[in-house]
Parts: structure tokens; C-alpha cells; sequence
């Protein structure tokens, strides 16, 4: 039974290799890994703002191919924190080449992967990341209400007038043990599960090829090994829990009221926990590396086109050959070769922002997994800003125009002269007057493109051409009107587009020939000045 059990695993793990998943996706389990994570001198944890210009929930969506519930939050955590340190990914990489040329190794780590992919190893980070609760004033009375529960248990098969003792003690330990059920119960699912990593981890450090040298993962196995046998009844609930065994349930749960088992063994194994916090983190990041590193390959195996990237020191140096987006289906390939920032302009729908979006999910990709949608690709060692999607704050009075403000004036704050920056913008200020808009975009243009950035813009305010012409590149999208059709062929062009198609487009769509005479009329007279 079981063996047929662990053929069928592994022939789904088998066939699922380069896939994309079809189960649900919990982001705010997902994000626990993430949410508490600290900003090193040489990492930036991309913005909400960013993560949201870009789609990034849904960027996850497509590239994650973890097999545990650790491995997808450690993913998530990667792919949001882009890593400037060199060499960051020559384990990965070797890694990678080993499974490609083993890949039976790949199909039994993954087996005990999937051990870890159930709902309680979300909670895992709560021992390392949460503050753990003391040991209350009055612990010393548990130990003594258990050893008296014991004894008057024992001695009433002797005399049965201890009954009555016992039954004292059982009432008690009845509101005890519901008393402090909201402290134990924060352990009932990270416990069990850490307990799982602990063994799935011990299965993995078996294999040399997946230890870094620079940590001693065997001596943190060991410190969880410390905390299992004080800890095993708290997996023994979990299982009778997931097998809905409800008088074997009952009967666990008088056991622990009458010995007071949980509180006893939680806050005496909570100082275990406490001061092995590191080690347990050693743990869950070698698992979780290591299953993203499975999923990088997973998703390597899976698409048509990507590369590893060319990783360069020169802000400037943005390339890509036949980019693609990655959650576009069938995505019309674009290079990317500028010298300078460039500044993007074209109709709406002809794919501008696509562009811009495109570059940064490439970026990230190629940062935090070295894996590109595209031919090729080279990216600078640099942070990543955008303003795209901007929304009005009503629960805090903030309309859209002062939000984007606010999200400019933080990126001015943070890019420098020292700090490389690649900056992604759509349509600034188009919450304001044209004149006014034109101008603050201008200025805030020729500011940023004079520090150590790589700019990237799409606008509309063709003004912006002829007063931005000489700092920088200009390019653009559009798209053909023929007959009663609109073409979009989504391929860059290099200069200014000539003259729109909106008019035309108002034509085609029924509008009064009152309407579109005047628009033509005025179109004329404001080209004439």
C-alpha cells in the first residue's frame, strides 16, 4: 500500500515537472516568510508599489514551481529581495546541473518535499520570526498538578476514596488547560511541522552536493533534534486531526487535561526554542532554498524561450534580445538597446506600458532567479523603482495626483549619485493640467536622468520629445488604421511617431461627423499655434 503510494507521488512529481500549478495560491500565508524579513546593505525588498505596478502576484503565480509550502514562501521572500552581492547564484546553478544530470536525485528530494506542502508548514517562521511567550509567574504549580493528578490516579486503584482527590485535581487541570489554550494552540500547527523539516532537512544534509560551505547546517539539525521528544505530542493531535479520528481525538485531549501535557511540555521546551531560533532558520532556508532552486529548474524546463543573464556594474547596461513578458501568451518579442534612459510615447493600447512592465518582471526574474524571458540578456547590479499604477487613498484622503507625488518624491529620495537605479514611469503626473503637468514632468526627468539611473518612461505629451530630445532616447509603439480595422503590432520603433489615429478611430466607431469635423478643426488650429 504504501509503496504503491510512493510510486504514484513520484510519477506526479515526475509528470508536473515545468508545469504550472493549478491549486490555489494563500498570499497572506505565502507572504509570512517575506513580511518580516530586514533590508541588508546589500539587498532591496522590492516596494508594494513596485510589486503592484508589475503584477507580481501573478508573476508568482506563473513561475512558481515549489513543492512545499516552505519552499513557496522562501520563492516568494527570493523573488521580492533583489541580492547586489556577487556569486549569488553559483550554488544554485550547480545544483541546477546536477539534477539535470540526475534527475532520480531531483525526484527523491522532491518526495520528501512534499511532506512540507500541507497548511501547517506556513507557521513555521512564527519560532524564529515571532516573539515567543515567557513562561507565566506560576509555573512551578503545573509540574506539581500533574505529578498530583499521578499519584491520586495510581493510588485509586488501591483506595478508591483517592477518586475524589483525582477528580479535584482533573477540575483543576480542566481550567488550566483551557486557560492557556490560546497560548499552546499558536504551536499546534508549528510545531508538528517544524518537526517534519527537521526530518525532511536530515534526509537532504545526506547529500553533499547541496550544502554551502560556509554553513553548518548538521549542528542546527541537531538543535531541533533537542526539542522532538518533548514535542511529539503535539504532531500525534495534528495526525489524528488530519485523519478526523474524533474518539481517539477525545481521548488524547483527556490524557493532556489530566497531566496538563501541553503546558508542561510547550514552556519547558519554549527556552529551547527561544535560543535555537537561528538554528531553526538555518533549517527552513536550506529547505527553502533548496526547493526554489528545484523550481527555477522546473521553470527553465518548462518555457520556450529564456536565458541565465549577463550581470553587469555599468547602470546603463540594459539589454535584452527578443524580450518577452512572461504573462503574456504568445508575446510579441522586443529588444531593449539604449545608451541613454529612454522616453516611450504611442497610443494607448499599442503597448507602452507592456514594454515597461516587461523590463521590469525581466529584471527581477533575471535578479532574484538569474532567469530571463528572452535570448539574451544582460543586467546591471541596481535597484528598481516604478511608478505605473496609481490609485486614489480614500481611507486616508489621499487623491491620485498627491499619491504619485508622494511615490516620486520617494524615489528622488532614494537614488542617488552612488546608488545604481533602474526607474519605471507611465504617464507621470497625469492627474493635473497639461502645462503644469509637462513642466513637473520635464524637471523631474532631467533631475533623475542626471544621477545614477536608467530611466524608463511612456507619456503621451509629445512636448515632452523636443524638450527631453538630448538626455534621452526616444521610441515609440503604434499601430495602423486600415479601412474599418485597427492593427497593433506591438513592435519598438525608434524617433517620434507621426501624426495619431485617435480621430480616425472616433470615425470608425460611429461618433457624429459634427464631432469628429470639429475635433479636426481644432486639431489644426492647435498645430498652427
Amino acid at each position: 500500500m504504501l509503496l504503491n503510494r510512493k510510486k504514484r507521488i513520484l510519477k506526479n512529481l515526475e509528470a508536473s515537472f515545468g508545469e504550472e500549478k493549478t491549486e490555489g495560491f494563500n498570499f497572506d500565508l505565502i507572504k509570512r516568510y517575506n513580511f518580516n524579513l530586514k533590508q541588508s546593505s546589500d539587498t532591496q525588498i522590492l516596494s508594494d508599489q513596485t510589486t503592484d505596478d508589475l503584477d507580481f502576484e501573478l508573476f508568482f503565480r506563473s513561475v512558481d514551481r515549489t513543492t512545499s509550502k516552505v519552499g513557496q514562501q522562501y520563492l516568494y521572500a527570493k523573488a521580492r529581495t533583489v541580492n547586489h552581492s556577487s556569486g549569488k547564484f553559483d550554488h544554485q546553478e550547480k545544483v541546477i546541473q546536477h539534477f539535470e544530470k540526475h534527475p532520480e536525485d531531483r525526484l527523491k528530494i522532491q518526495y520528501q518535499l512534499q511532506k512540507l506542502n500541507n497548511q501547517q508548514a506556513y507557521y513555521i517562521v512564527d519560532l524564529f520570526q515571532e516573539e515567543l511567550d515567557e513562561k507565566p509567574h506560576w509555573y512551578t504549580l503545573i509540574p506539581i498538578l500533574s505529578l498530583g493528578s499521578l499519584l491520586s490516579l495510581s493510588l485509586s486503584a488501591v483506595n478508591p476514596g483517592f477518586v475524589f482527590l483525582f477528580l479535584s485535581f482533573f477540575a483543576i487541570n480542566i481550567l488550566i488547560h483551557y486557560g492557556l489554550k490560546r497560548k499552546t494552540n499558536i504551536f499546534v500547527n508549528s510545531i508538528p511541522a517544524l518537526l517534519s523539516l527537521g526530518a525532511v532537512a536530515k534526509k537532504m544534509s545526506k547529500y553533499d552536493f547541496l550544502k554551502r560551505r560556509e554553513g553548518n547546517i548538521d549542528s542546527s539539525l541537531r538543535a531541533i533534534t533537542t526539542i522532538r521528544r518533548k514535542m511529539s505530542v503535539f504532531k500525534l493531535e495534528q495526525k489524528v486531526d488530519s485523519d478526523i479520528e474524533a474518539a481517539y481525538w477525545y481521548l488524547l485531549e483527556l490524557i493532556k487535561i489530566t497531566f496538563l501535557l501541553e503546558p508542561l511540555l510547550l514552556f519547558s521546551s519554549l527556552d529551547n526554542l527561544r535560543f535555537k531560533s537561528k538554528e531553526i532558520e538555518q533549517v527552513y532556508r536550506f529547505v527553502g532554498e533548496l526547493d526554489s532552486i528545484i523550481s527555477v529548474s522546473s521553470l527553465r524546463y518548462g518555457l520556450d524561450h529564456y536565458c541565465v543573464p549577463t550581470i553587469s556594474n555599468d547602470v546603463r547596461k540594459v539589454r535584452f534580445k527578443d524580450m518577452r513578458h512572461p504573462l503574456i501568451p504568445n508575446c510579441v518579442p522586443n529588444n531593449v538597446d539604449f545608451e541613454k534612459s529612454v522616453l516611450l510615447t504611442g497610443s494607448n493600447m499599442s503597448g507602452k506600458t507592456t514594454y515597461i512592465r516587461a523590463i521590469g518582471l525581466n529584471i527581477i526574474s533575471g535578479m532574484t532567479l538569474n532567469t530571463c524571458f528572452a535570448k539574451s540578456a544582460i543586467i546591471p547590479v541596481a535597484n528598481l523603482f516604478s511608478v505605473i499604477r496609481i490609485e486614489d487613498d480614500l481611507m486616508n484622503s489621499s487623491s491620485y495626483f498627491f499619491k504619485e507625488v508622494d511615490e516620486m518624491k520617494n524615489i528622488i529620495q532614494q537614488t542617488g549619485q552612488t546608488t545604481c537605479s533602474i526607474v519605471l514611469l507611465d504617464e507621470l503626473f497625469k492627474g493635473t493640467n497639461t502645462i503644469e503637468r509637462i513642466a513637473s514632468a520635464k524637471a523631474i526627468l532631467s533631475f533623475l536622468s542626471k544621477r545614477n539611473n536608467h530611466i524608463f518612461v511612456s507619456t503621451h505629451d509629445i512636448e515632452l520629445t523636443a524638450l527631453l530630445k538630448d538626455e534621452f532616447e526616444l521610441a515609440y509603439f503604434s499601430e495602423q488604421v486600415t479601412n474599418e480595422t485597427i492593427h497593433f503590432d506591438y513592435k519598438l520603433k525608434s524617433g517620434v511617431p507621426g501624426k495619431g489615429n485617435a480621430i480616425r478611430i472616433l470615425e470608425m466607431n460611429g461618433y457624429p461627423k459634427e464631432i469628429t469635423h470639429d475635433a479636426k478643426s481644432y486639431l489644426i488650429e492647435m498645430e498652427r499655434g
